[in-house]
């Protein structure tokens, strides 16, 4: 399948992605830039056997659309969605049960590119976003990334609470962040489970909030009433990695 070339812009983004193994046909640097992560992406690049070109800084900033590039712009193919399949044999290769976020009406693309760099530093196994009324996999998204769009898989699906049901017989359960659930330092969160996460404001839509198995909240003590999406996502998951490891008992 072939995929139109994208650029993927800002140091950690890059060296992560040649680091990876990501193929990259051209690496565009800033010319006479010469300080420690510009030579690491170098010598990467080198490895890989990438074409490096040096460039002004005119050029990298035309060539931006995140005007964020930090000296360094590289040229790949566009970033291909995982399959369900691809997330579950990543729990397997691990040895652990899936651990999987699912995403809902998430459409700033900062956002997630966020949580999907908190997915991977957490360990879980892969993400899940819907077709529509939701970012895809752009530049921005692989930036804010930081370089974790190279190994967490991302699926993207047609229909999200469909998606819950199919996951359930595969033996998931579910958690959805909404401030009006039961405090997550009382629920049970460990076992295969898939963190629900809707958009700042609207949270998680209606059906896909009635497929989960239970609903979570965080603990508030400032004046006002809620978090971003990202930084929910990553205090939601973190509590889950917290039971997964000291609790290490099966979801009643």
């Amino acid at each position: 399948m072939a995929f139109e070339e994208v650029l993927i812009e800002g140091r950690n983004a890059v060296t992560e992605a040649l680091r990876s193994g990501r193929p990259i046909d051209k690496l565009y640097i800033l010319d006479g830039c010469q300080d420690g992560p510009i030579s690491t992406i170098k010598r990467e690049a080198k490895k890989s056997e990438a074409i490096i070109k040096f460039v002004t800084k005119d050029v990298l900033d035309r060539m931006s659309s995140t005007g964020h590039h930090q000296g360094v712009i590289a040229q790949t193919a566009a970033y291909e969605y995982s399959s369900i399949d691809d997330i579950f044999n990543a729990a397997s290769k691990k040895d652990e049960p899936p651990f999987i976020f699912l995403l809902d009406n998430i459409v700033d693309p900062h956002n997630l590119g966020a949580i999907i760099r908190t997915a991977n530093i957490c360990g879980a196994h892969g993400v899940i976003i819907p077709k529509d009324r939701a970012a895809g996999l752009t530049p921005v998204v692989a930036r804010t990334s930081a370089g974790a769009l190279n190994y967490t898989p991302v699926a993207r699906v047609t229909n999200l609470s469909r998606t819950i049901d199919e996951l359930k017989k595969r033996g998931l359960w579910f958690v959805c962040a909404d401030m009006d659930g039961e405090v997550m330092y009382d629920q049970n969160l460990t076992g295969p489970i898939g963190l629900v996460i809707g958009a700042e404001g609207e949270g998680v839509s209606r059906l896909v909030r009635e497929k989960c198995d239970y609903v979570a909240s965080i603990p508030m003590k400032g004046d006002i009433g809620s978090l971003n999406a990202s930084v929910a996502a990553g205090v939601l998951a973190y509590e889950i990695v917290r039971q997964r490891q000291f609790l290490k008992k099966p979801a009643s």
